[in-house]
């Protein structure tokens, strides 16, 4: 028979949550884990709070939230808060009830500064780092990348270092107008990091890696990740410079020896971390290198040049390059790349959604451990 509408509400309502999410739900794996993750970093959370005052958002909270806007692309914080209000099965993640109002976007904004002073994001990182290193999911070989970041600010916003002879930078029409988003023409100017700044992103630089790429305002993001099923062991984003890829690669080999307790055995490098100063300091640290070379170096030009030490890197580095062990780093340098894509299209990290590079960081570490999450819950059950 035909169904009706009951137009009469009922006053109160018993909803199991727990039952409205399916047995085989994919999330269900991640949150145990997430769970058990976050309980053994209780003492930390302890550490960043006072113990009087008005109690806050829990911290455990906010970081399954970020987690949980990374996983299902979730474009702002007010948009997050919105699915939260609205949705049970992000309720359920997050361990709310039905009735539980959802909190305000801002508390975001609010506990950042604290998330940061205390480096809980980053214990989050290593700590799923750890789970996957006791399940023996990272192998000794790694490699090491670096990606483009857009920032947030317009390219509009670039102007000279020593500042507009207006105080708000937008130049008024004839009427004495001042447009919100006024138009700039900026043919026949030369634009330079050395002479202009963004007034909205100050630590953005005009960069682009390749020639016939289009120059706007960014950020570099780097990654760690080892060769076996293409963990990512470690992150870091930096300013946008032609040098900033070859020093992140030694910062994040000895991060993830502080973590791990041993360095990798290998490390696949491409060809914009061709340095024989790169190569030699991580031999120091026994890791093999197996970067692409630019330009192979002359047999002459270990005699001619002042730092020997430097120049003998790179020419044992061209005499591994005929090895099985390099075409191997090099083919498997391809799953890092995959990360990447994770990273910038379903976390949506290609742009930055806030302004302060130590910010994006944070979104960095919680998205690349959404990631492993993701990976492991797969890696797992089938093994």
């Amino acid at each position: 028979m035909r169904g009706h509408r009951d137009p009469q509400p009922s006053l109160f309502y018993a909803i199991d949550v727990e039952a409205r999410i399916r047995p085989d739900h994919p999330l269900r794996p991640i949150k145990a884990a997430v769970d058990r993750i976050l309980a053994g970093l209780s003492d930390r959370f302890d550490a960043a709070y006072s113990e009087v005052g008005r109690p806050g958002v829990p911290p455990e909270r906010l970081v399954k939230a970020l987690l949980l806007m990374a996983l299902y692309s979730v474009r702002s914080e007010r948009q997050l808060v919105e699915r939260i209000d609205t949705d049970l099965l992000f309720r359920w993640f997050l361990d709310m009830s039905p009735e539980e109002p959802a909190y305000d976007a801002t508390a975001f904004t609010h506990n950042r500064p604290r998330l940061d002073e205390h480096g809980l994001t980053a214990a989050f990182f290593q700590a799923v780092l750890r789970e996957a290193l006791a399940a023996d999911l990272c192998s000794e070989h790694f490699s090491v990348d670096g990606t483009l970041i857009e920032s947030y600010a317009s390219i509009k916003s670039v102007q000279p270092i020593e500042g507009p002879k207006d105080p708000d930078g937008t130049p008024p029409d004839g009427n004495g107008f001042k447009p919100r988003n006024p138009d700039v023409d900026f043919r026949g100017q030369k634009r330079t990091n050395a002479t202009h700044r963004s007034r909205t992103d100050p630590e953005a630089r005009l960069y682009r890696k390749s020639v016939g790429q289009e120059t706007k305002l960014r950020h570099l993001g780097h990654a760690l990740g080892e060769n076996r099923y293409g963990l990512i062991v470690g992150v870091s984003v930096s300013e946008a410079n032609g040098t900033a890829e070859r020093a992140a690669a030694v910062d994040l080999v000895d991060a993830f020896r502080d973590v791990a307790g041993w360095d990798p055995t290998t490390l696949g490098l491409d060809k914009g971390y061709d340095s024989g100063a790169l190569f030699l300091a991580l031999e120091t640290r026994g890791v093999e290198p197996h970067g692409a070379l630019i330009n192979p170096p002359k047999p002459e030009a270990q005699a001619k040049d002042a730092e020997r030490e430097k120049v003998a890197a790179r020419h044992r580095m061209a005499a591994r390059t005929t090895g099985t062990g390099y075409r191997l780093s090099q083919k498997c340098r391809k799953k890092l790349e995959e990360g990447f894509g994770w990273l910038k299209e379903i976390a949506g990290l290609a742009r930055s959604r806030v302004v302060g590079r130590w910010k994006i960081q944070q979104l960095w570490e919680v998205g690349a451990a959404a990631y492993n999450l993701v990976r492991m819950r797969k890696l797992l059950a089938t093994a």
